[in-house]
């Protein structure tokens, strides 16, 4: 019996709520469900590229890719359930909830994050630093007003079908994803400071030098300088392995060392060292040999594809 009368008693929260109260709470629901549908389809649509993000927000990258996946749900389902009158305020409080789960993260992580661009919905560059919490806590009001003045929220079988619906979306994506990761031209992973690296997520510079070769050591001394971004460099050195950690001493580059030259080689052959591979998503998007890697015209190169800044 109370199941029949459950619509009845939310059709009455609604009529005893000021217009005007319903009116905001509709609006603040239909305005966060564009943002958050935006922002959970746009990370959908491209798993590899939110894992990227993931990282450059400095999630360990071990954990970025199920970080992003999980995100990109619980988004899609938060903007779906704004929009079912019934479901509201779940919708709503969902939302409360991430965002400020989302504040604490970028607080706790604010010095190391601040000026970087926070990658929380497309279309929109948003910087951390002080105006980025008022935005979101502008988004924190917009929820609050929908689920305070939204009928309380009833009928969890459909929110469970509709969380169904998107982690089968999800599966979808991560399917495309996989495929693609598939036909990478890099292996699966190389041995990056002790330990594997996926080389087919983001973007990953490999470097191939000769510690006593005074070339490999102007063009690493002038990679210091440059402003890579989220790019990962991984240096391999092609003979006299031992010399690795002094040649980043003394060129100042800031870098993976890998032992896998000679597996990698195998993949990317070339003759002579200096020699530099860009991977994005472990497909080789462009490669410089050492005549190629003098000037400005390796970072302009470098700049177009986003490895550099």
């Amino acid at each position: 019996m109370s199941a029949v009368l459950e619509p009845v008693e939310t059709d009455v929260q609604l009529r005893t709520l000021p217009r005007w109260k319903a009116a905001a709470a509709l609006a603040c629901a239909l305005l966060l469900s564009l943002l958050f549908l935006a922002s959970g389809a746009w990370k959908l649509s491209d798993l590899d590229a939110t894992s990227e993000r993931m990282v450059q927000s400095l999630v360990p990258a071990e954990l970025s890719l199920p970080a992003s996946i999980a995100v990109a749900v619980c988004e899609t389902c938060t903007g779906i359930l704004l929009l079912i009158p019934r479901c509201r305020r779940w919708g709503a409080w969902l939302a409360a909830l991430m965002l400020a789960a989302f504040m604490i993260y970028i607080g706790v992580l604010y010095n190391r994050l601040l000026g970087e661009d926070c990658n929380c919905f497309p279309w929109v560059r948003r910087v951390v630093g002080p105006v980025f919490f008022a935005g979101d806590g502008v988004m924190l009001l917009l929820a609050a007003i929908a689920g305070r003045w939204s009928a309380r929220s009833h009928g969890w079988r459909r929110a469970g079908l509709i969380l169904a619906g998107v982690c089968a979306l999800a599966a979808g994506a991560y399917a495309v994803s996989s495929i693609r990761r598939a036909a990478a031209d890099a292996p699966e992973t190389a041995l990056v400071d002790g330990k594997p690296l996926r080389l087919r997520a983001g973007r990953i510079l490999l470097y191939f030098f000769d510690p006593e070769c005074s070339h490999c050591y102007t063009v690493a001394h002038e990679m210091a300088a440059r402003n890579w971004g989220g790019t990962r460099i991984v240096v391999l050195a092609t003979r006299e392995q031992q010399y690795t950690a002094g040649f980043l001493a003394d060129t100042g580059l800031r870098a993976g060392i890998s032992p896998d030259a000679g597996m990698l080689r195998k993949t990317f052959p070339f003759t002579d060292p200096p020699y530099a591979v860009a991977l994005h998503r472990g497909r080789a998007v462009a490669q410089f040999n050492s005549g190629q890697m003098e000037g400005e015209g390796y970072y302009d190169a470098l700049r177009s594809l986003g490895f550099v800044k």
